[in-house]
């Protein structure tokens, strides 16, 4: 009786909402905790990055006009998708890092629960952190948080798939577009959740998703002038000081969230919007 060999699977990157392989042909073996070969993922090279940033720019203009509403309804829906599928990305999660299914059920349940939050916030943090100012001529002055651009996430190696949810949300809700780069350690459910956020509303751009070496990336985003900001969760102090001295070129915006207790209700702060948004103030004459 023969055996069957087990078919591998080869995750892809996620660009402009298609799943392409990278230009480079490389792919490196995803392990589990305990280093069993479980699948295949892509090596992302400069040149897919450079892809990514192009998708992302792409995709702000229809992404920030959008409104508020909206978007709001979008990343709901994406939770609904995320919701559906929970069952695959438990497994993807406790088969990738080893952690039980009972705590893997624990940071699903908690991703679906942050991107509701977050969804509920596009619509609220115009009012919260916007202001009317008071001025000595007749004029209305408005001061509104807009989207910046384009924005580089950089995701921690555990928890693979909360902290991901966790650090993109606050980032696109307010219009902006995302290149992540996914956990280099466990990059296996991210690449899953990039598949169900195919599957959803969200259009093809706003989140685009890179897998392989962060130390072959981060001198490429530091140094992209085409980048607006950077969020930096990975919790490396070579490449955070990399990134910093690298965004002065056309200073880019830097956030640092490492080192979070991300199953925290801490992490739900409002205050990560503003990390990635720009304050404008317009002037309107007062009519008679």
């Amino acid at each position: 009786m023969s055996t069957r060999l087990d078919v591998k699977k080869t995750y892809k990157l996620f660009i402009g909402g298609k799943f392409p392989r990278s230009e480079s042909g490389r792919y490196l073996p995803a392990k589990s905790a305990k280093g069993e070969h479980l699948d295949n993922f892509a090596h992302a090279s400069r040149k897919d990055f450079r892809d990514a940033v192009v998708a992302a720019r792409g995709a702000v203009d229809g992404w920030s006009k959008a409104t508020a509403y909206n978007r709001g309804q979008i990343l709901y829906r994406a939770a609904e998708m995320l919701q559906t599928r929970a069952s695959e990305l438990v497994n993807e999660i406790a088969r990738s890092t080893g952690v039980s299914v009972a705590k893997a059920k624990r940071e699903v349940t908690l991703a679906i629960d942050r991107l509701v939050h977050f969804a509920g916030w596009t619509d609220k943090y115009p009012q919260v952190f916007g202001s009317v100012n008071p001025v000595a001529s007749p004029h209305f002055n408005f001061t509104t948080p807009e989207a910046m651009g384009v924005v580089v996430v950089l995701a921690p190696d555990e928890p693979s798939l909360l902290a991901l949810v966790s650090l993109v949300t606050p980032v696109i809700l307010s219009g902006n577009t995302v290149i992540v780069v996914a956990s280099e350690k466990f990059p296996l459910p991210a690449a899953t959740f990039a598949e169900i956020l195919a599957t959803s509303d969200l259009p093809g751009g706003v989140v685009n998703l890179l897998t392989g070496k962060r130390a072959e990336l981060v001198p490429h985003i530091a140094t992209h002038m085409d980048v607006n900001a950077v969020v930096d969760g990975a919790g490396d102090a070579a490449l955070s000081a990399q990134l910093q001295a690298g965004v002065a070129t056309n200073l880019k915006r830097y956030a640092n969230h490492a080192a979070m207790d991300w199953f925290s209700a801490k992490v739900e702060d409002p205050y990560w919007i503003l990390d990635t948004v720009e304050f404008k103030t317009a002037w309107h004459p007062i009519g008679l």
